[in-house]
């Protein structure tokens, strides 16, 4: 009995041990690691009903594959599999096939890239050693057999990380991105690469694949794969993969030879030499004032002590002060000057003729404006900025034409921007399961809205590439816009289609790149801050049907989204959109609240020029003796006929040039008026003012004849004047620039025919408003005559209180004209007007080039959100297109200098040159690699891609002899190559092939079948994030350069077109263009002021003080943040033209000085160009200071209520520093210039017999008063 309990026993232990181990083995976890042994093996069931097979785990040895699982084996992963035992099937090789094949449609472009994935995975599949490299380490029971749920698959950190570096450049042409954004999920090192390969999830690993890092102890038996891994700028050409997808492979790119702009520190070189050029100026003026004061100190002192030796006795004083000032008159004008003779003269007989015969001469003028002003019957206003900033027969203008005719226009562009910034911690994430199935439903009311006029949908305007579905860049796409698709766990759905875009295609089967519909986030879009959305419209050809549609829809879209800004708000959100017509509406709503303002601040002008020049002869005494002179001697109605005569001349040059075809811009319309009330109210002044001193020097003359006097004074003024402008500004009209030519055609005429107005028509109605107030009729109502006025009105025009100077008249000759003419005021004046200058010119470089669309539109737009949002939240560049013209591509020659993945590509071919300046985004501004259509549609002909080109069951090239190849040898040519291509690009993209061209290629290519060739294709790429006005220029710039490099290289004619370029064109070449037309004026005025003035030391003071002008008006543009742009440079021009106004005048009356005037000038103190300065500013200082300053800057400070910040900036800021710096370098430094510099001095010819002389022979001394004059030399 012992025995048989023992011998049991022992039965029992075997048997419980038998059990174990059938319990142990029976897990199917991965026991032995050593050689010749599996991990895996088979088939054993999937996951799920439709869920893909699963292995079987075995741990069983490797053995010999039959014949056709060899033959399998080796047309799948390679010769090296002929001779060796495999752990793999049939099936697991068919599979194995199946999911290689797909992943081939993307990488094959490197060989490195798919060398080194098949063979991955061919290793892991059929290895024969796979339980040394891989441990399964989870199973589950399907049936009565185990499948593998998780294993851990060991690969060195070289094989892994020269994996990663032969794959991560490979670009996948169709959707212009990088493949390893779809095999690798964006992957930025090889762990990530490994574990997104080897991570459960649909359309990816049916299995849990770890892949961790080798260690020895946590692993003691395995050693880790490391096969053979290919670099993708192997040695070995048949590995070695194109530059546009290795970067190893890439030639070094030359350095590119633009000047940078040159700095010393931190300041601009130009801005350090000013500085320098300044300092040693003031030091050397330093020492000359100090050694003056010395030298002075000396001769005082010698004086003295000889004076005290002579004993001198003292002369008499008076006589001395006598002499001395009969010395000073010596210094006066004696010569004529025959040109100013001449044109004194004709203007006398002018204004002699006009004054004769006032009626016939505002009959005349009046016909004839209407005469020119019927051209409004043409009026029309260019508002589209393409015509406005381009000119026609531009690079830009001709190129965007070209894109539009053969692609037909660029996409209209809906877009919105979702944003979580309204609460407490704002910003925060945007998504939530309760606003995404909000957003759905925002989503399908778009789709479904129907457009008030037109009665159509978005399906009816929208993009469609491919079958019937909209673009439509969105989330929501990730569920091909079906909210029930959204599953609870929706944060890993999302992400997953972040990473692999290809596995979450939309309806209109486009990859979604994250970049286009997240905003802001860090390790998840998730955490997105912003969701973006963008709807893609067709665009049609201007004027059509089918655009008024669009138009229409946009218009309804826009109430919508205005609505639905209203329910975000109530969840917490805030919606900022924009429709492709919101800019120009927006623009135009701009301009038509800036119409109030710009028509209150021309009121206001208009009112204060009647009025001030209504009062020129209204004294206090005479009207507080007897209120009723005021009604005689009031000018306010011939105030009003100069500011009608400004309108006329307006109405007749908008007139003429409409005539001409010419349209009108709203720059125009906004700043002609102003610039000729500037120029024409001074002009009026000046008559007025010098036809009131005819009056009381003439007063026995007949009326036509004082005008005429006057006239024959002020004429050669206004002709100085209005010539240079009228040159300056018709020099604007020879540049391409619509805008700038256009105002400057409209300009020159309107000052033209201003001046010619004011000599004519104006000094008619001087004559007939002098002879109402001779008649005692009073203004406004000639008919009613003032009884009670006194009588010494009725004769001549002499009565009480005419001898009364207006204050500022006496203000400048008592007090401002002597303190400005003292010697150490001038020294002052120079050194601090010269500061200005160089302050100037230093910040030239500081001027900022563009014009930021947000200043463009009211403040309070809706836009402005919008624009704010894209710069904030937008991580990707507007896109860019090479387009080569006339490239016949079905030619061998010219198919390798358009490709990038084949051996026989040109090194310079256009993609290689593009993928070269993609290597560096700091100066080609290129962000991603380009769509290559020639490299894609010849691997679509490839015949490992089985179904892609396919002829009934037979890939197109699969018997082709010579076969395809990396040569190019062999590829179709001619007919052919157009047959082909003609199927490609009507092949749609799918999973089973992803390089159908329908898609991303339908509208890359013009095939013309008829001559066999491609008149037009592009390119296309992106560019760099684009944060700022300069970020667009240098894009601008940099595309315009990568083309004509592609140009030279190549013999196909390429260039460069992105929405964006049109507008930025004009940077190309402004500050060239701004420094030819401000240089040419000043070149003009230079001249003209010589000839005219007949002083080349005069005229070059003068264009000196408006150079000094501008360039304080530019450096006041660098301080203010106004940057330069065709508005500015309108402005500038502007400011040229004022200058001259504000400088004509008073040079012309120091060179043609005032005999009577400058006879009064203070004794004692000024001689020669002191005296001449002196009269010019009392001459007609008062008139450029009340006829423009006064009136320009009450007109400029209106324009800071506008609510428009482009009429903010380049309005008010750049006309307010105009009016200042032109008024101040008028009357401050010009005169002092004058008198320190100025050129030789004529005899005016209506001096003489003038004011006072003649009212000494006249006997009239009680006008004269020579005390206050005496009272000046004191």
């Amino acid at each position: 009995m012992k025995n048989a309990r023992k011998s049991w026993g022992v039965v029992a232990a075997l048997l419980f041990a038998l059990l174990l181990t059938t319990a142990f083995a029976d897990d199917g976890l991965t026991r032995k690691h050593e050689k010749g042994r599996c991990a895996i093996r088979g088939h054993c069931g999937s996951d799920g009903f439709f869920g893909p097979q699963l292995p079987c785990p075995d741990n069983g040895l490797a053995e010999k594959p039959d014949a056709g699982l060899r033959k399998s084996l080796i047309d799948v992963c390679g010769d090296k599999w002929s001779d060796s035992d495999v752990c793999c099937n049939a099936e697991q090789l068919d599979a194995l096939q199946s999911n290689l094949k797909r992943a081939e449609g993307i990488i094959a472009a490197c060989p490195a890239c798919k060398e080194n994935f098949f063979n991955l995975f061919c290793t892991f599949t059929c290895s024969p050693d796979q339980s040394l490299f891989i441990n399964v380490t989870d199973t589950k029971a399907k049936g009565t057999k185990l499948v593998v749920t998780e294993l851990d698959y060991l690969v060195s950190s070289e094989y892994g990380s020269e994996f990663y570096n032969s794959c991560k450049d490979v670009k996948f042409g169709a959707t212009n991105g990088h493949a390893m954004d779809f095999i690798g999920g964006g992957a930025k090192n090889f762990t990530q690469f490994l574990k997104f390969l080897g991570d459960k999830k649909f359309l990816g690993s049916p299995f849990q694949m770890n892949f961790p890092r080798p260690d020895t102890t946590k692993y003691p038996n395995m050693t880790p794969m490391n096969e053979t891994v290919r670099s993708c700028n192997d040695t070995d050409e048949t590995y070695r993969c194109a530059c546009v997808d290795c970067a190893g492979s890439c030639p070094d790119l030359p350095e590119l030879t633009e000047s940078k702009q040159c700095y010393v520190g931190l300041l601009p070189c130009l801005s350090f030499a000013v500085i320098i050029v300044y300092s040693v100026f003031i030091g050397l003026l330093i020492l000359a004032v100090s050694g003056h004061v010395a030298y002075q100190r000396h001769t005082k002192h010698k004086n003295e002590r000889l004076r005290l030796l002579q004993d001198l006795d003292p002369s008499d004083d008076e006589d001395e002060g006598d002499m001395v000032h009969n010395i000073g008159m010596l210094d006066r004008p004696t010569k004529h000057y025959f040109l100013n003779t001449a044109c004194d003269k004709a203007f006398s007989k002018l204004g002699y003729v006009c004054a004769r015969f006032p009626i016939w001469t505002i009959l005349i003028s009046i016909l004839v404006i209407v005469f020119m002003s019927l051209g409004w019957l043409r009026f029309a206003v260019e508002t589209d900025p393409v015509r406005l900033w381009v000119a026609p027969n531009s690079a830009a203008a001709e190129e965007k034409a070209f894109f539009d005719s053969e692609f037909g226009p660029f996409f209209r562009a809906e877009q919105a921007f979702l944003v979580n910034d309204t609460g407490k911690d704002a910003p925060g994430p945007v998504l939530s399961y309760e606003t995404l199935g909000w957003w759905f439903d925002v989503e399908s009311r778009v789709q479904r809205l129907i457009s008030f006029d037109s009665g159509v949908t978005l399906h009816d305007v929208c993009f469609r590439p491919v079958g019937d579905d909209c673009v439509i860049q969105s989330v929501t796409g990730y569920f091909q816009g079906d909210f029930s698709k959204v599953p609870q766990k929706w944060q890993s759905k999302i992400q997953d289609c972040a990473d692999d875009p290809v596995s979450c295609l939309p309806t209109f089967q486009q990859p979604l790149d994250p970049k286009m519909i997240f905003g802001n986030w860090n390790k998840s879009v998730v955490d997105a801050e912003a969701l973006i959305i963008t709807w893609v419209v067709n665009n049609f050809a201007e004027g059509t049907a089918e655009l008024q549609r669009a138009m229409d829809w946009e218009d309804s879209l826009k109430n919508l989204m205005i609505a639905v800004q209203d329910e975000a708000k109530d969840r917490g959100l805030r919606l900022s959109f924009m429709t492709e017509v919101s800019l120009e509406q927006e623009l135009n709503k701009s301009t038509n609240t800036d119409a109030k303002i710009v028509v209150i601040s021309y009121l206001i002008m208009f009112l204060y020029a009647s009025l001030a020049l209504g009062s020129t002869t209204l004294a206090v005494t005479s009207i507080l003796q007897n209120p009723a002179n005021a009604l005689v001697r009031s000018k306010f109605m011939l105030g009003v006929v100069g500011i009608l005569i400004v309108l006329m001349s307006v109405s007749a040059s908008v007139g003429l040039f409409s005539a001409a075809g010419i349209k009108v811009t709203l720059i125009i319309a906004e700043v002609i008026p102003f610039l000729v009330l500037a120029v024409g109210v001074d002009n009026i002044f000046l008559i007025v003012h010098e036809f009131e001193r005819v009056n009381v020097s003439h007063p026995e003359c007949a009326v036509e004849e004082r005008v005429g006097r006057a006239l024959g004074r002020m004429g050669p003024s206004i002709l100085l004047s209005a010539t240079t402008e009228t040159i300056a500004f018709a020099l604007g009209a020879a540049v391409g620039m619509p805008a700038v030519r256009n105002f400057a055609a409209y300009a020159a005429g309107a000052v033209f025919i201003n001046a010619l107005l004011q000599v004519t028509m104006f000094t008619a109605v001087l004559a007939l408003n002098q002879r109402r107030v001779q008649a005692n009729r009073a203004d406004c109502f000639p008919c009613a005559r003032v009884r009670r006025a006194d009588l010494g009105y009725m004769n001549g025009g002499i009565g009480h209180g005419v001898d009364e100077e207006g204050s500022l008249q006496r203000f400048i000759r008592k007090t401002y004209a002597p303190a400005l003419l003292g010697k150490k005021a001038k020294i002052a004046i120079i050194t601090i007007f010269l500061g200005f200058f160089a302050a100037g010119l230093g910040l030239f470089p500081k001027v900022e080039l563009g014009l930021d669309q947000r200043i463009a539109i009211p403040s309070d737009s809706y836009l402005i959100q919008y624009f704010n949002d894209l710069y904030d939240y937008f991580d990707a560049g507007p896109p860019v297109y090479f387009v080569t013209r006339e490239l016949n591509v079905t030619q061998r020659e010219h198919q390798q200098e358009l490709c990038a993945r084949f051996a026989t590509c040109e090194e310079a071919s256009l993609a290689n040159i593009l993928e070269q300046e993609r290597k560096r985004p700091e100066v080609s501004y290129i962000a991603a690699s380009a769509a290559n259509w020639l490299d894609d549609f010849f691997y679509w002909l490839k015949p490992s891609n089985e179904q892609c080109c396919v002829n009934g069951k037979v890939t197109c090239f699969e018997d082709r002899n010579p076969p395809w190849n990396f040569t190019l040898f062999g590829m179709p040519e001619g007919e052919e190559f157009i047959s082909y291509l003609s199927r490609w690009i009507e092949a749609p993209t799918s999973a089973d092939c992803a390089l159908g061209g329908a898609a991303p290629y339908g509208n890359a290519l013009v095939i013309d079948k008829e001559r066999l060739t491609i008149p037009a294709s592009h390119f296309r790429t992106s560019h760099t994030r684009l944060r700022s006005q300069s970020d667009y220029i240098a894009a601008y710039k940099a595309a315009r350069r990568i083309a004509s490099t592609i140009s030279e290289h190549t013999s196909a004619s390429v260039f460069a077109y992105s929405k964006f370029y049109i507008f930025f064109d004009q940077y190309i070449s402004i500050v060239r263009l701004s420094g030819a037309l401000i240089g040419s004026a000043l070149a003009m005025i230079l001249l003209v002021t010589t000839i005219l003035l007949g002083s080349l030391q005069t005229g070059f003071i003068v264009t000196l003080s408006v150079a000094m002008t501008i360039t304080d008006i530019i450096g006041t543009m660098a301080l203010a943040n106004v940057s330069l742009n065709a508005v500015s440079l309108v402005n500038l021009i502007i400011s040229v033209g004022i200058s001259v106004e504000f400088c004509a005048h008073i040079a012309r009356a120091f060179t043609f000085p005032s005999r009577t005037v400058m006879e009064r000038a203070p004794r004692n103190k000024f001689r020669a160009r002191d005296a001449r300065a002196w009269t010019a500013l009392v001459n007609v200082g008062g008139s450029v200071f009340s006829g423009i300053t006064i009136t320009k800057l009450l007109g400029v400070c209106v324009l800071a209520f506008t609510r428009s910040k482009i009429f903010e900036i380049y309005y008010f800021r750049v006309w307010l520093a105009l009016v200042v710096w032109a008024a101040s370098h008028a009357l401050i430094f010009l005169p002092v210039a004058l008198s320190l510099f100025g050129g030789t001095g004529y005899v005016d010819p209506e001096s003489d017999g003038g004011l006072e002389q003649d009212l000494r022979s006249r006997q009239y001394p009680a006008l004269l008063n020579d005390e206050e004059y005496e009272d000046d030399s004191e």
